[in-house]
């Protein structure tokens, strides 16, 4: 069987896409007058907390988006505020390190009309160990971490939604069911796609009892399974769909081929850096973390929009 001819698209928003990639690199940046810089007393025995959440994530976004250590971000922060007209006392080095191994990142998001599809992939990035050129050149030393970055995107607003870091010995099939329970239960899911690595029992019962429908790929010399559960019993259907009309037919049937998006998406979590600079596995959780609100405010500026052109 031939294969189909490849769709041309073309981007109907050029002109407002454009603006946008312009703004993403803006050096215009707003503080508000109004933002809770220093909490208020919290009523508790101990010493309060000089800087709000919102306060260390803003600086460590900062950090993240200009690649500078601590010491530099304080500065960096110090001048902006000067330069605002603000006040505010800025939180040292130290601070900044002590407060992100705690942070709760508030990771913003629009939403979407009418029920969520959830794209759900994995990738690694560096978090200790030398450079590419360096363990090519030199060999290298056997101490190179790697953290696995499990996210799950908005197909609709290419918005990532749900967010976990875990060593490079966790599989993808373990964390979907940890992923979707970062989606608010009275949200609605219309659907989760994920490649072959998600084709097991758990990951299939957890999009069952979300009411999901799940576009796996069955994996390959797949059999059938015993139907006692609803994930097992609408996987058995992807499977006849699957021999039926062959896989090239059920992809495109399906519309497994939107996956292609979150790999778009891992791309730009790379050239937010190939390595992390935390060092401390709670502080490069909240790290990655700070990754993804900064990507979505990205993505919040615009996206193109295509059409098929033949």
């Amino acid at each position: 069987m031939s294969n189909w001819t490849p769709t041309r698209y073309k981007t109907t928003n050029w002109s407002s896409y454009n603006s946008a990639l312009k703004r993403r690199g803006s050096l215009t940046i707003w503080f508000d007058p109004s933002m809770i810089w220093s909490p208020p007393p919290s009523g508790k025995r101990g010493r309060q907390q000089a800087y709000s959440d919102a306060a260390i994530q803003a600086c460590l976004t900062l950090k993240v988006q200009f690649g500078m250590p601590l010491r530099q971000v304080t500065g960096f922060v110090e001048s902006l505020l000067g330069l605002a007209g603000l006040d505010w006392a800025v939180p040292d080095y130290s601070t900044l390190c002590r407060r992100q191994k705690t942070l709760t990142v508030d990771i913003p998001y629009r939403g979407g009309h009418g029920p969520l599809h959830l794209l759900i992939d994995s990738t690694g990035i560096k978090a200790e160990g030398e450079g590419e050129w360096n363990a090519r050149k030199h060999g290298g030393t056997k101490r190179r971490i790697w953290r696995k970055v499990h996210i799950a995107v908005d197909e609709e607003t290419l918005e990532v939604r749900a967010v976990e870091a875990t060593g490079s010995d966790i599989g993808d099939a373990p964390m979907l069911p940890e992923l979707l329970s970062q989606i608010p239960p009275d949200e609605d899911i219309g659907s989760v796609t994920g490649d072959g690595a998600f084709d097991t029992r758990k990951c299939h019962d957890a999009i069952a009892d979300r009411g999901a429908e799940a576009i796996i790929p069955p994996r390959k010399n797949a059999q059938p399974w015993k139907p006692t559960t609803a994930g097992a019993c609408a996987r058995n259907e992807i499977l006849r769909a699957v021999k039926y009309l062959g896989p090239a037919i059920w992809r495109r049937w399906s519309g497994y081929h939107r996956r292609s998006r979150i790999e778009a998406k891992m791309h730009c979590v790379k050239r937010l850096g190939q390595s992390l600079m935390a060092r401390d596995f709670d502080r490069q959780v909240a790290e990655i973390q700070i990754r993804c609100a900064v990507m979505n405010r990205y993505t919040a500026l615009g996206t193109p929009t295509t059409m098929a052109a033949g």
